[in-house]
């Protein structure tokens, strides 16, 4: 009979929560407009949703395969780490804190240096993560900047900083600040040498990331409707006590105050950067 499921006595009609399939965790994603993207299309889409143009925020695995030819890359320096020479404690210590992060996230720290082919140009990417306490500036970070920047300088390369960060790591002090000097001077010495470096800034980009080498590329790209600043606007609203212009740490309002060059959309990401280092390398 068709209907002998309707009959069934040993289970009767309630099913066991062993036996209950549920829909996979991360299957559907929902934007901040409303819009349901089935995960798969979003990944093809380089999790750009189609319905609305919302940039989902992503790590450095997904930047890497984005932009790296077939995702073939090699990483530069994995076996970076922070480590905690302050004896900080908020909350909790600092190694506990990196200790947490570390196996949530099976990553190192805040940034990844890889090198790669992009459209058969070879670049080397240093990308943020921001799933890494908040994709803070530490002397990890620092350190693998300017490990990537010594690389480019001796194998001829030009340089891409994929910035997503809330700013400096308190847990670090007065190390984390030391970091944009460094970087700084480091890459100086990479116009020196007369080599390209391109920023990528997205939601968000804030603090000293912001104050200092997100904002000295040579070219300044903006994904469309990244939150991009220095202090929140909460705080500069009560600081200069009067309301803030619309669409205010914007990526759209950067760009038209001249802070930004391009806007550029993460499904066009790897053809543009691609182009902007053959343009420039062919002008150098």
């Amino acid at each position: 009979m068709a209907f002998d499921w309707f009959k069934r006595k040993a289970q009767n009609i309630t099913t066991s929560t062993d036996d209950k399939k549920d829909v996979p965790k991360g299957l559907w994603h929902q934007t901040p407009s409303g819009k349901v993207v089935e995960h798969e299309e979003l990944k093809k889409n380089n999790y750009v949703s189609p319905e609305d143009g919302f940039h989902v925020r992503i790590g450095s695995a997904e930047f890497f395969d984005i932009l790296f030819d077939d995702g073939k890359f090699t990483e530069l320096d994995a076996n970076v780490e922070s480590i905690d020479m302050l004896s900080f404690k908020d909350t909790k210590s600092y190694t506990d804190r990196l200790k947490e992060v570390k196996a949530k996230t099976k990553l190192t720290d805040s940034i990844r240096n890889a090198v790669g082919d992009v459209n058969g140009t070879k670049l080397v990417v240093s990308c943020m993560d921001f799933a890494f306490i908040g994709g803070s500036l530490g002397s990890v970070m620092g350190e693998k900047i300017r490990r990537a920047v010594d690389y480019c300088i001796e194998n001829r390369l030009p340089y891409m900083i994929i910035c997503q960060s809330g700013g400096a790591r308190m847990q670090e002090a007065t190390y984390s600040l030391m970091q944009l000097a460094k970087v700084q001077s480091k890459l100086a010495q990479l116009s020196e040498a007369g080599l390209l470096y391109i920023a990528y800034l997205c939601d968000p980009t804030f603090g000293g990331i912001t104050a200092s080498f997100a904002m000295t590329a040579d070219i300044i790209m903006a994904e469309p409707k990244a939150l991009i600043g220095f202090a929140g606007p909460r705080v500069i609203r009560e600081t200069i006590g009067r309301d803030l212009p619309e669409g205010f740490q914007t990526s759209e309002f950067l760009q038209e105050k001249g802070f930004v060059d391009f806007i550029v959309k993460r499904t066009e990401i790897k053809e543009t950067v691609s182009k902007t280092v053959n343009l420039l390398a062919a002008k150098a």
